[in-house]
């Protein structure tokens, strides 16, 4: 086999257990124990995501922290990265899941208000490209809160601001957007997602993502009026066009946000095709011989938009060999093989004991990344 000396590692998060950034410092260590003079570049990748605004920083982009309101209304302490003219914002970082208490669900009064607080932040900072990672939200609100921080109002039938969340969108009797931010106009927004649902219906935000935020199917159907209702309401406000995107792909991305972007006159893209664009991966894969991508977990949704298969699809058109580490691998050699990656690596492969695995993931993926090195590297 020939030697393969420069390899590049383009990996997201283990949820739950190491960090992007962890991910590629471990398998580096592990590398370098068994060829230590292997020249490795460590990019990590993110999907849009929680985790995307730590990728953009490892990669050059400097942090900017702001004080937001939570998805409950509390203060938060959250991040955007900016380089140049383009700022990465996380919509998770104001608006996510982990924003919450543990074990508290909020599906109806969860609000994206301050998702819309760090898109001003950005556009505050200079920002005249924004790429809006969302994913992993808190919220199924269709945006309505970020738009309020924008600068847009949502009103009742007595001419009162109906209350946060996806919930209160039922009493919504009228909208103005004549107050939103004119600097959006004159940015180019980006809406990266790996979800291509639409806002409402039986693949809408509410019925497929909803149980996840802790919704009943009473508050499934609640929510799912709700926002067809303020797709209705928007409809009468802002024209056809706010019809045309509640059914457009990205429209139910995190909880309805994505249709609130498009609104925003937003692009939709694949979230890990935007990021790697973003981060330079195409230069980085020039470099290199043997790319090494993963996640914590590698099974059927790995194989429609997320990371790895979005790093092993660019690579193979660059005739490049790819690998992957992961947590749990619940693909065939089969289905790996189309997705571009030759061979996968988990964790359980060394550790059986799920639970130990998650508590020491960092030394066992040193110890997987010894094997690879073992098997490409020498």
């Amino acid at each position: 086999m020939q030697v393969t000396q420069r390899v590049l590692i383009a990996a997201d998060k283990f949820k739950g257990s190491l960090t992007a950034v962890e991910v590629a410092e471990r398998v580096t260590a592990g590398l370098r124990r068994v060829v230590p003079g292997v020249d490795v570049e460590a990019l990590p990748v993110a999907d849009g995501g929680d985790g995307t605004v730590a990728a953009a920083v490892a990669a050059g982009f400097e942090r900017h922290e702001r004080e937001v309101a939570g998805p409950l209304g509390q203060e938060v302490t959250a991040a955007f990265a900016l380089r140049g003219g383009t700022a990465v914002v996380e919509m998770a970082e104001a608006s996510g899941l982990q924003r919450l208490p543990r074990g508290v669900f909020a599906p109806l009064t969860a609000s994206t208000y301050g998702s819309g607080e760090l898109l001003r932040a950005a556009l505050d900072a200079g920002a005249r490209t924004i790429v809006f990672g969302v994913g992993g939200s808190a919220t199924t609100d269709g945006g309505a809160g970020m738009l309020s921080a924008l600068g847009a109002r949502f009103l009742d039938e007595d001419g009162e601001r109906v209350p946060p969340g996806g919930g209160g969108l039922a009493d919504l009797a009228r909208a103005d957007l004549s107050g939103l931010d004119p600097r959006l106009s004159a940015v180019d927004l980006v809406l990266a997602s790996d979800v291509d649902n639409p806002l409402t219906g039986p693949k809408g935000a509410p019925a497929v993502y909803g149980p996840q935020k802790g919704a009943s199917p009473d508050d499934v159907e609640l929510l799912d009026a709700a926002l067809a209702n303020l797709a209705k309401v928007l409809e009468a406000e802002a024209g056809p066009r706010a019809a045309e995107y509640a059914v457009a792909p990205g429209a139910g991305a995190a909880g309805g946000i994505g249709y609130g972007a498009l609104l925003l006159g937003a692009r939709f893209r694949p979230g890990i095709e935007v990021m790697l664009d973003v981060l330079g991966f195409a230069p980085a894969l020039e470099r290199t011989s043997l790319v090494i991508t993963g996640e914590g977990s590698l099974d059927e949704q790995t194989l429609h938009g997320k990371a790895p298969a979005g790093v092993a699809a660019a690579a193979r058109a660059a005739d490049k060999e790819v690998v992957a580490v992961c947590g749990r691998l619940a693909l065939p050699p089969e289905a790996l093989g189309r997705a571009g990656i030759r061979r996968a690596y988990p964790l359980t492969e060394i550790e059986p004991d799920v639970v130990k695995c998650i508590a020491d993931a960092g030394p066992i993926l040193e110890r997987v990344a010894e094997q690879i090195a073992r098997d490409f590297l020498c």
